[in-house]
């Protein structure tokens, strides 16, 4: 298992089929609410796939908001969640943000999944919040800084 950040816009595309499978079809989110002016290869906005056994199987992406890393469109194909592929679009997505020197990320998560990210070291920031329909919270997480090493 593992995760690429897509610089060419085939993976593009396959992240795109990923999601809309996820949450166009699965979870009923309107195709015009899921794709927007962030979902091209430019430096406003980063994404991600993750490969199981070499085949695509999830995707998210982080954009750069306010100083903050913030973590948009995380999701998996059903048959391959459960399998600790979400560890790794988080973990691949909080790289790239401190590649960035961002410390501190953020994100909308459904709140059927508030467990999992609290176990990533996410706090959730927020009451419960409806984004096309389903229950979100803000959830965010201070990244561990160099500077603020002790010896």
């Amino acid at each position: 298992m593992y995760a690429k950040r897509i610089t060419i816009e085939e993976d593009l595309r396959v992240a795109f089929a990923i999601r809309k499978q996820v949450f166009v079809k699965e979870q009923s989110v309107p195709l015009e609410d899921e794709f927007d002016e962030f979902d091209t290869l430019n430096w406003q906005c980063e994404h991600i796939l993750v490969y199981y056994n070499d085949h695509p199987v999830g995707t998210g992406r982080i954009r750069v908001v306010d100083h903050s890393g913030k973590l948009e469109r995380i999701c998996i194909l059903e048959p391959y969640r459960k399998l600790g592929i979400g560890k790794v679009i988080i973990k691949a997505l909080e790289d790239i943000a401190e590649e960035k020197g961002v410390s501190l990320v953020k994100l909308h998560g459904q709140t059927q999944a508030e467990g999992f990210y609290k176990k990533l070291d996410y706090h959730t920031s927020s009451n419960v919040f409806m984004e096309d329909g389903i229950p979100h919270i803000l959830m965010v997480k201070k990244l561990f800084n160099k500077d603020e090493q002790t010896v």
